[in-house]
């Protein structure tokens, strides 16, 4: 089984993640999409703005109706900054030798992958799909394999639509009052009215 890993801290999950799964899906011919929330993103500058609890939730409602996508909580409930690494691990361990993982991600993230804990033993465990992003078509491959000789054959190219949406702009908007209709399923703006997520109050 063919299985992509989509991590992010989904605050909010909004059609671009779903859209960057679905192109997975595709090209990558994977059998299924984990979505998985982070607990403590250690690269991120700044903490989510909306709970573990709310994100996971959203995932799930945004995933619902789409029997190829599923939501893995493993970091969520893992105490401490979150590791690619270990999460990598644990699902290897659990989904077994049949199972081939492969990591999405975009070429912003991937930059940093010589940052990361045990980058190396990552490029074990996992292939990595990379996206293109908005300003990085000059990505310098060349560097990044010298830092991560790893990587090597463990590496592929993605290619979407570009769709440019952003979370802090979606969390702006819904404080601002602004429509987020076709920018974020619905079943999830429902329930970031309902819980009254990203207010301004």
């Amino acid at each position: 089984m063919k299985v992509g890993i989509l991590g992010g801290t989904f605050d909010p999950v909004h059609v671009g993640h779903l859209s960057i799964a679905e192109v997975a899906l595709k090209q990558a011919s994977l059998d299924t999409v984990l979505f998985v929330p982070a607990g403590h993103p250690r690269l991120k500058q700044a903490e989510p703005v909306a709970s573990v609890k709310h994100r996971l939730e959203m995932v799930r409602l945004a995933t619902a109706n789409d029997h190829r996508f599923n939501v893995c909580d493993l970091e969520v409930f893992r105490s401490g900054p979150t590791y690619t690494v270990d999460t990598l691990t644990e699902l290897s361990d659990e989904l077994g030798p049949e199972s081939e993982l492969f990591f999405i991600l975009g070429l912003d993230v991937l930059r940093q992958l010589d940052m990361w804990k045990d980058p190396a033993r990552v490029l074990g465990l996992c292939q990595i799909l990379v996206f293109n992003r908005p300003g990085e078509q000059n990505f310098d491959w060349t560097d990044f394999y010298c830092r991560v000789p790893e990587a090597n054959r463990r590496v592929r190219i993605v290619t979407a639509p570009p769709m440019d949406i952003s979370a802090t702009e979606l969390r702006h908007n819904v404080a601002a009052g602004i429509e987020l209709k076709g920018q974020i399923p619905e079943l999830v703006v429902g329930y970031i009215q309902d819980q009254r997520l990203y207010r301004a109050d």
